[in-house]
């Protein structure tokens, strides 16, 4: 089973959407997919159409149990949603033994699935720890600006930490360049910088696409909402990509 976390610390990178088509595309495929929402916003359910009954607050909390909290959005494709309460949680999961591995923990038993997808908030948290404690390994968006380059470099120095510290080896086995334009420079610098820095782990670029911004509104993902877009085309790519590819891995 591979388990990968979706993350950059930087906000307006596509982590979400990024994570909704990944998932969604695998399943399409034919793979049974489980995406796990770390973010308290709930993009995801929003997104999927899913209102949470039993949340991953309630996993993290021991209150249900990873199972439990499991509900099926579309056909190979099932989620554990977030909601607000993942705030009061990550405060009550600071005083909890082995605070940073908790999710690994509490999902130990859930091995049915081909791959799990864990969609992380944009920031350097508690949360974040354990979704990258649980995962094998990381998909890295990366949106054409230069001020995301400094998230990069940042979760570059936080997984060597995480690595040293926990004795763990999570790596990144994909960088996604998300709004890319070819017109624009800026996008080509950037990815220029990437390749430079992820040789031979850069995917291909999603390019900007207005479905991809609509298709959340109506609740569905990039395929279901316009199969024939740009960002439909780019996603199943990536899909491509990552069943093709398999764990690659660098820091």
């Amino acid at each position: 089973m591979r388990k990968i976390a979706i993350i950059n610390y930087k906000g307006g990178t596509g982590k979400t959407v990024t994570s909704v088509s990944l998932a969604h595309g695998l399943a399409l495929k034919g793979k049974k997919v489980l995406i796990i929402d770390m973010d308290p916003q709930g993009s995801v359910g929003y997104h999927l159409g899913i209102t949470a009954k039993k949340s991953l607050y309630d996993v993290l909390m021991g209150k249900e149990t990873a199972r439990n909290c499991i509900q099926p959005v579309r056909p190979n494709l099932d989620m554990i949603c977030g909601n607000e309460y993942l705030f009061p949680a990550e405060i009550a999961m600071s005083g909890m033994p082995e605070r940073e591995r908790l999710l690994a923990r509490y999902m130990a038993d859930v091995t049915e699935y081909d791959i799990v997808i864990i969609d992380c908030g944009p920031s350097m948290n508690l949360l974040n720890q354990n979704a990258l404690l649980y995962a094998e390994e990381i998909i890295l968006p990366v949106s054409m600006e230069y001020l995301s380059l400094v998230g990069v470099k940042q979760l570059l120095n936080n997984i060597k930490i995480i690595n040293r510290i926990f004795g763990s080896d999570i790596s990144i086995s994909k960088v996604v360049p998300t709004f890319f334009d070819k017109r624009n420079k800026k996008s080509q610098d950037v990815c220029q910088s990437l390749e430079r820095v992820f040789p031979g782990l850069l995917s291909l670029a999603i390019r900007s696409c207005v479905s991809l911004s609509e298709a959340p509104g109506s609740r569905q993902s990039i395929f279901e909402y316009d199969i024939n877009s740009k960002g439909a085309q780019d996603y199943l790519k990536l899909v491509n990509e990552v069943l093709e590819n398999g764990k690659k891995t660098t820091i």
